[in-house]
């Protein structure tokens, strides 16, 4: 039982909070298309950007998915600087991740997480308007867009978007963070980073050139997260795994060098690293460690308690599991 329970707890943890976050997707996808926003980022100028970053919370896309958004918005007329900007954003700022975040990490830093998006996403736009007008190569793709719903319906559709098509396109990258975070909690020895890697700095290094060239889903990066905190990962740290490992993997990078080309993906990487490192460095040093403490989370990871069993969260696990379960099949079809 010792090693099922951090699986177990990590899903009844999070279920709840991604379902709600699958349901508002849905919702804000049907009701609140993107044809109603793409007339205002088509101008190389700060609105434009204002409105890509924006643009993240209604489009809770995965870290790969933003990708194929992205260029299509860029296709139908974005700005270089809108289009870095929504690439930036969304996988971060949309209502799954932030919801999940809170639900693992606390609003701390749920809220630190939107905010240094948010702004970091504004200088990545605002940069790459500034430094490169030249023209892009040739656009590119790395994984398909969302199928036409088969119902018709508009609350239907918005279900079948959130339920369906969204947990098909993150549910694999979700189940992976959550076995791999499971894996940590388990076998990875505690304190580890406290007692061997005890520089914040160095933890921040150490994360970035591990978390620079992997996929991470900005969801399922979340549990792992958590565990490597309660391994002795300094706060700062882990926020730079959280903030920097959803945008910046092979396939972006490829996609954006190709797509916006080579000066806009120097631009697009400067920033990301830059604010994922001093946003880390503030949070270690400036902000009160209380914030960043998720001892609680921490115990029901550590054992899992007839007394912490919940009714309605073992339900929206299965549920969940159940979805995830079912976008599989629909995939292999």
């Amino acid at each position: 039982m010792s090693y099922i329970a951090p699986f177990i707890s990590l899903l009844n943890e999070m279920s709840p909070y991604l379902l709600l976050g699958f349901f508002i997707a849905g919702l804000l996808k049907v009701y609140v298309p993107k044809e109603k926003y793409i007339k205002h980022i088509a101008r190389p100028n700060f609105r434009s950007i204002l409105w890509a970053t924006l643009a993240g919370i209604p489009l809770p896309l995965c870290s790969c998915g933003v990708i194929p958004t992205g260029v299509a918005m860029y296709k139908e007329g974005a700005s270089k600087g809108a289009a870095v900007s929504f690439f930036v954003a969304v996988p971060q700022i949309n209502v799954n991740t932030v919801a999940v975040t809170y639900s693992l990490l606390g609003l701390p830093f749920a809220f630190i997480r939107l905010f240094a998006t948010f702004i970091t996403g504004i200088i990545s736009g605002a940069l790459t308007n500034k430094f490169d007008k030249t023209p892009a190569g040739d656009n590119h793709a790395c994984c398909g867009g969302s199928s036409e719903s088969p119902v018709k319906n508009r609350f239907m559709q918005a279900l079948y978007y959130g339920f369906v098509e969204m947990i098909r396109d993150i549910g694999k990258w979700l189940a992976v963070g959550i076995l791999i975070a499971g894996l940590l909690a388990v076998f990875l020895p505690e304190n580890i980073f406290s007692t061997y890697l005890n520089n914040p700095l160095l933890n921040i290094l150490i994360v970035l050139i591990v978390t620079v060239p992997a996929y991470t889903c900005s969801t399922g990066s979340v549990p792992m997260a958590a565990v490597l905190l309660m391994k002795g990962l300094t706060p700062g740290a882990a926020f730079v795994f959280l903030m920097a490992g959803p945008v910046t993997s092979i396939a972006t990078m490829t996609v954006v060098g190709k797509t916006l080309g080579k000066r806009t993906l120097l631009i697009y990487l400067a920033c990301i690293i830059t604010g994922a490192i001093t946003f880390g460095l503030t949070i270690d040093y400036l902000l009160p460690a209380q914030w960043f403490d998720i001892g609680k989370v921490g115990d029901d990871l550590a054992c899992l308690t007839d007394d912490g069993f919940s009714w309605f969260k073992t339900a929206c696990s299965v549920a969940l599991v159940g979805l995830i379960g079912n976008a599989f099949i629909m995939k292999r079809r």
